[in-house]
């Protein structure tokens, strides 16, 4: 464990500044809000009103490395997370449980995973009660914290086939309606998007009085990173109104990572990948944000609060070096981990 721990203690070190109020932790790229009346009246102390949502793909479980799930550990205590949407929180090869699960245990925390063999709600909150749309597809829980505020999370994945971006890579004068069949022919992504929105709506999730999160590995890229200007950016863009994320955001949601940094230019984003900068068939990556939160604030929210995105940053910051073998890698998994701050807002005189 010498060398996850020393992992652990250079993460906290970058991570510092989370715990700080700063111009760019609070308020990513816009400058920070003055707060509202509402806001400046309200007794809770500054730092009970964050929440802090870590968003990860953790690669088989962390089988694929040496001490892999410990690794993998140690970035979850690092992060500080109030809630950990996990993908790929697969049994761990040996006599242990699935990732979640285990790690649940070791830190004294709740993990909802139910039957599904990856995806999973890790939390320190309270559980009150559980959700299950499909084993591969979403699983959530409501969890209520220590101020008695509840919010509903769900983790999520999508299809892994047809990848957008490399399906523009390997045919770049494919029209636009050919590619986008990537995400409904060649592949089921919006199907099973459609299929997700569509539960919530029925489960009343989308109606309910709490804020909902919706986190994952959505495999795709979003509208609000093809845009004209990436395209200029990016050898395998064009500026595509994507239908997984158009459908996502009809529904009321707004992605957290973007609200906070609007410009897909400066702060992109990437989550796929830190750890395979070359494709498996030897080509071009295909880097993308593919791994994503999204909010849907409450109509009349219960005890007026609201969730207001303040920070986002995608880990590790620095990538290490592509030469270092795979066993020597102190970041565990194929995707970056996404951490999103949010804080709590009373809307009430």
């Amino acid at each position: 464990m010498r060398v996850t721990r020393a992992f652990a203690a250079a993460l906290v070190v970058t991570l510092a500044g989370w715990g700080c109020r700063t111009p760019e932790s609070s308020a990513g790229d816009r400058g920070a809000a003055a707060p509202t009346s509402a806001e400046a009246s309200t007794p809770i102390p500054a730092e009970t009103r964050t929440l802090r949502v870590l968003v990860w793909n953790v690669w088989r479980g962390g089988n694929e490395l040496a001490d892999g799930p410990e690794k993998i550990l140690a970035v979850v205590e690092a992060a500080r997370p109030d809630v950990v949407l996990l993908q790929e929180s697969y049994d761990i090869d040996g006599d242990r449980p699935t990732t979640g699960r285990w790690m649940a245990d070791e830190l004294g925390w709740n993990a909802h995973q139910g039957t599904s063999p990856h995806l999973c709600v890790l939390t320190p909150l309270d559980l009150e009660a559980t959700f299950f749309h499909h084993d591969w597809h979403g699983v959530g829980a409501r969890l209520r914290d220590a101020e008695g505020r509840e919010f509903v999370a769900f983790s999520i994945w999508l299809d892994y086939r047809a990848y957008l971006t490399r399906e523009l890579r390997d045919e770049p004068d494919r029209s636009d309606a050919d590619l986008l069949e990537a995400e409904s022919v060649r592949s089921s992504r919006l199907p099973q998007a459609e299929a997700l929105l569509a539960f919530l709506e029925e489960e009343g999730h989308l109606a309910a009085n709490v804020p909902l999160l919706v986190g994952g590995d959505w495999n795709t890229p979003s509208h609000l990173d093809w845009t004209l200007d990436t395209s200029r950016v990016y050898k395998h863009r064009r500026a595509l109104d994507l239908p997984v994320s158009r459908a996502v955001a009809a529904r009321g949601f707004s992605d957290v990572y973007r609200a906070v940094h609007p410009n897909p230019v400066q702060r992109p984003g990437i989550t796929w990948s830190p750890l395979f900068r070359v494709a498996g068939d030897g080509g071009d990556q295909g880097f993308e944000r593919i791994d994503r939160l999204y909010l849907r604030n409450p109509e009349a929210p219960a005890g007026g609060w609201r969730l207001v995105p303040r920070a986002g940053e995608v880990l590790p910051r620095v990538w290490e070096d592509d030469a270092l073998p795979l066993d020597e890698r102190q970041f565990p998994s194929d995707h970056a981990a996404v951490l999103l701050e949010l804080e709590w807002v009373a809307d009430r005189p």
